[in-house]
């Protein structure tokens, strides 16, 4: 099944990464192969996924690990890991900088709460974010004007 919807959609990264670690898994090699052919299948399956994906987080770590454990490849996989560790941050930040601005919309003693909390961890990790900068003032603002937060003294 997997193998028939490569060939009818070979940009379908889930299934590219699905097929590639079933192979992984698989003790048997394919019908009509000695099984050296494996390895190089699924590096290709890998390599597909990481373009089909836009080099997205899980089809390059997916890679990195292959070429780490099957290729004694450490410096390219280090390169992917690290690659696939900034596109995740990037995620990251997006996403928490919305939870913070969803919560701070909602306006409960609840949300604005959360909204702090997870802000106050966001700008850790973040401390040169824009977004989760802006979003958290909202949020500080919001709560200061709710009685939630004493107003900043100068």
């Amino acid at each position: 099944m997997h193998r028939a919807l490569v060939e009818s959609c070979p940009a379908f990264t889930p299934n590219l990464l699905e097929l590639a670690r079933l192979l992984r898994l698989d003790d048997a090699p394919p019908p009509d192969s000695g099984g050296e052919e494996t390895l190089p299948e699924i590096r290709r399956l890998l390599e597909l996924a990481v373009r089909a994906s836009g080099r997205s987080a899980p089809a390059l770590v997916e890679l990195a690990y292959f070429l780490d454990i099957f290729h004694d490849s450490p410096p390219e996989a280090e390169t992917l890991f690290e690659e696939a560790a900034r596109r995740s941050l990037r995620t990251l930040e997006e996403a928490w900088a919305g939870l913070i601005s969803f919560w701070s919309s909602k306006r409960t003693r609840e949300s604005l709460s959360k909204a702090l909390q997870l802000g106050e961890t966001a700008e850790k990790l973040f401390p040169d974010s824009e977004r989760i900068g802006h979003e958290l003032r909202f949020a500080r603002d919001l709560a200061v004007t709710d009685g939630l937060l004493p107003p900043e003294q100068p």
